[in-house]
């Protein structure tokens, strides 16, 4: 009995002399991959910095830490299979991928949102403080993180808009350019001499404030309704915020309303007009009724 003991912990401790070599061959490549790991999350960080300036979700870390963790889990491996503890591994990855799938179904969206936001911090369609129309949701950026996109809208509410819907859809960024296009529709009485209607449009618009000379203005005539000449007035706007584009065509308004008064001319509304005078009709409230009877 004491010989079976003896030659049991003879054996035990020759195997750990044996085993001892690996064990510190597989302690320095772990510690080898482990700085090897370091350094190429520094250098990561550096050439994305260096390539883009500004960045709004600090990724570089995220992709800087996933170069750590493949580089390290190689050592990782190396030293499991210097160790001959590979495959008892291989087994135990075995059955983690089958909970790996069903997490992944699970978790699909959010994995799709976080794409997309990488998409977004990499092409930067917009970034915060841009006027943006997203998702049928107007207003200004707030805040870009991995998962949504905040915005402001007009009435002053929060909304978040997933990543992921900036790039199933379309979306529209009105901050691009620093300007905006506005589009004015009415119509004036067929009694109205057009040029003169034309030339008193154009020389209002370039009145306001906001007006932006170097584009020009387009003034059309776009059909003969039932009682008016119809009329588009295009013109660009300094564009900031949409305090800008509403003032720009607030402005117009009150400008074009004010002249055409000054200049009698007559912006129709579908109202039924007399028109004994050619121009314009005649308000029968306005004038007085003289009714001849004959006995």
């Amino acid at each position: 009995m004491v010989d079976n003991i003896t030659q049991i912990w003879k054996e035990f401790q020759q195997n750990i002399l044996e085993h001892i070599p690996k064990v510190v061959l597989a302690l320095i490549i772990i510690i080898l991959f482990a700085l090897v790991a370091s350094g190429a999350k520094k250098i990561c960080i550096n050439v994305y910095r260096k390539a883009f300036k500004e960045n709004y979700l600090n990724i570089e870390r995220i992709i800087a830490s996933l170069f750590y963790a493949l580089f390290f889990a190689s050592g990782v491996l190396l030293a499991l299979h210097i160790l001959g503890l590979d495959k008892p591994f291989e087994k135990l990855l075995a059955g983690a991928g089958v909970v790996g799938i069903i997490a992944g179904f699970a978790l699909k969206d959010i994995a799709s949102n976080m794409f997309s936001g990488l998409l977004v911090d990499l092409q930067r369609p917009y970034k915060v403080g841009d006027w943006v129309e997203i998702d049928g949701k107007y207003g200004v950026v707030l805040d870009i993180s991995w998962l949504t996109t905040k915005i402001k809208t007009v009435p002053g509410q929060e909304v978040f808009v997933p990543n992921q819907i900036i790039y199933n859809g379309t979306f529209t960024n009105y901050s691009t350019w620093g300007k905006r296009r506005i589009i004015l529709r009415s119509g004036v009485s067929y009694g109205d001499d057009l040029e003169h209607v034309r030339s008193v449009a154009l020389d209002e618009v370039k009145k306001i404030e906001e007006y932006l000379p170097e584009e020009g203005i387009d003034f059309y005539f776009t059909d003969i309704g039932g009682s008016t000449y119809d009329f588009m007035l295009r013109y660009w706007v300094k564009f900031e915020s949409n305090d800008d584009f509403c003032k720009g065509m607030n402005d117009v308004i009150m400008r074009i309303k004010k002249r055409f008064e000054q200049e009698n001319i007559s912006i129709a509304y579908p109202v039924t007009t007399l028109d004994f005078g050619v121009k314009g009709g005649v308000n029968l409230f306005d004038k007085d009724i003289n009714i001849n009877s004959k006995k």
